[in-house]
């Protein structure tokens, strides 16, 4: 994983929902809509180190899907995938989450623009995560799966795009993770989007928080 955002892998094991929240979750699921994107902290043992580089709460984030009459989380982990929605929020501290909204979805996420979203997201359905953090489409970690789709469906770009020279790297928790991934060589001019940058976009709005 990077340390700027999302989870490399699904260790979080799920865990099993007493019937007063499996019910809570079913009610909350009539409130998601295609398209929204939902943040969470991970319960990853690499989240601190995002959470302190990025001054973020959050550490993961994916687009909400739905499939039939289910709802699922396109997320780059390893690899990108559909993750159902219950099993999602699972896997996050104490399941809080957050739903944030593009401001002017109903005129963009349209069932066409839906539709264009997902046939865009499908070129990067089972590519590796990218623990690198670069800027190519190679391999890809969570906000930049979810800012490329947007940046290409709907030419829009949701969140400003940074440096990781921009990043707070002076903590020791940061730059162990930055001497594991990197080495010596640190990217520092390498562009990045993180769940962070996303999540204060001006284009969103909140619509859930759990």
């Amino acid at each position: 994983m990077s340390i700027f955002g999302c989870n490399s892998n699904n260790e979080e094991s799920a865990k099993i929902e007493t019937p007063a929240q499996e019910e809570k979750i079913i009610s909350e699921k009539k409130e998601f809509q295609n398209g929204d994107i939902i943040f969470h902290t991970s319960l990853s043992n690499q989240s601190l180190a995002i959470q302190i580089a990025t001054n973020s709460k959050y550490s993961h984030m994916g687009i909400i899907y739905r499939e039939g009459e289910e709802f699922y989380v396109y997320e780059a982990v390893q690899p990108v995938k559909l993750t159902p929605i219950k099993e999602w929020i699972n896997r996050g501290e104490k399941k809080h989450y957050v739903v944030r909204r593009l401001k002017t979805s109903e005129d963009i996420l349209t069932p066409d623009g839906i539709s264009k979203m997902k046939k865009i997201g499908k070129k990067y359905l089972g590519k590796s995560y990218d623990s690198k953090f670069e800027w190519s489409d190679d391999k890809i970690y969570c906000s930049e799966l979810v800012w490329k789709i947007y940046k290409k469906a709907f030419d829009l770009e949701i969140g400003k795009l940074q440096k990781i020279k921009d990043f707070d790297l002076s903590d020791s928790v940061v730059q162990a993770k930055l001497k594991e991934r990197y080495g010596n060589k640190i990217p520092m001019e390498e562009l990045v989007i993180t769940p962070d940058g996303m999540f204060n976009a001006k284009e969103l709005k909140t619509v859930i928080e759990r």
